[in-house]
């Protein structure tokens, strides 16, 4: 068994067929994909009815000074109070980089601090078993020290690049549709409807095109019915998606709200200038692209195109050389 795990043709056969299992997984995602809108909407309603709940019981205490938080009573949360995590390895912004990635509440916290702890100990225990059991590779003891340490770091680092990737793909579902989500909205406060039910028409419709801009929609539905300042509720926004086109955005409606501007008009410039931003980026995704295709024209284009173009003539050149 370890002779077939070190040998180098079993490995590269492996690598072969991992990469053919995620091209197929990549091509066969989109027709597998389901669209978990309803599961998403439920648990911002959920939000909601919290949210109406400690409304209520913060006016049934009248400032009594209990406290209205949920508590994580996991697994995760019980090895963080007692290993100190928290504050052995303190984030300060953890709780909205959680936020942006689409997680909220005290579980995720207690969930990433756990595994921020566990992480580097884990690639550093594989790391080690497969160095010194399984195959060394020739290695001196000090360079199997040093990878160790090197799988120690990027273990340490992984629970932060998941978060940091997830609350990109966020970011990315976010923006695509927000111009479009600012022209309905726009629509829609023209029309007469207050800035609450233009949300609320909003988060409903655009759930098709983004699941995730819908959730943040209905969220803030919700936290503009039960936070004492509207402004909190539309800078909550601003930090979870942490973009500078909804920023701006949110900055112009803070505005409108308190000095009374018209909010058709400032929602009509942030939709052109959102618009803009999204066709910028495009842009410089399609500047990039030829620089990005380079190598692999260079690997799989032309070699194929030296052997068309060449092996005609090769093969009529050993013919000649075969006739004389």
């Amino acid at each position: 068994m370890i002779h077939m795990l070190t040998n180098p043709q079993t490995l590269f056969s492996a690598f072969i067929a991992i990469v053919v299992f995620a091209t197929i997984v990549t091509l066969a995602s989109p027709m597998m994909s389901n669209n978990n809108l309803e599961g998403r909407l439920k648990s911002v309603a959920n939000r909601r009815e919290e949210l109406r709940r400690r409304s209520r019981e913060a006016m049934a205490q009248k400032g009594g000074g209990g406290s209205l938080r949920h508590v994580d009573e996991g697994m995760y949360k019980n090895v963080v109070e007692r290993l100190q995590l928290s504050r052995l390895l303190e984030d300060p912004k953890v709780v909205d980089k959680l936020a942006q990635a689409g997680f909220r509440g005290p579980k995720p916290v207690s969930t990433f601090y756990f595994f921020r702890f566990v992480m580097p100990f884990a690639f550093a225990v594989v790391t080690a078993f497969y160095l010194y059991v399984v195959n060394g590779f020739g290695l001196l003891t000090m360079q199997k020290i040093a990878i160790c340490f090197l799988a120690l770091t990027a273990g340490y680092y992984a629970p932060n690049i998941y978060i940091s990737n997830a609350a990109q793909k966020r970011r990315e579902s976010i923006v695509a549709a927000f111009p479009d989500a600012l022209d309905l909205m726009l629509i829609c406060v023209e029309s007469g409807m207050s800035i609450e039910a233009a949300i609320a028409k909003v988060g409903s419709e655009v759930g098709s095109a983004s699941m995730e801009l819908a959730e943040e929609l209905s969220l803030l539905t919700a936290e503009l019915s039960y936070l004492p300042e509207r402004r909190l509720a539309y800078e909550g926004l601003a930090r979870r998606t942490n973009h500078p086109g909804i920023r701006s955005v949110v900055t112009a409606m803070i505005q409108a709200e308190r000095y009374g501007t018209p909010l058709g008009a400032a929602l009509r410039v942030m939709a052109k200038e959102n618009r803009d931003l999204r066709l910028s980026a495009a842009e410089k995704k399609a500047a990039a692209l030829p620089a990005k295709l380079t190598v692999p024209m260079i690997v799989f284009f032309l070699p194929v195109l030296f052997i068309v173009i060449m092996g005609p003539a090769i093969i009529k050149i050993q013919d000649v050389m075969k006739g004389r």
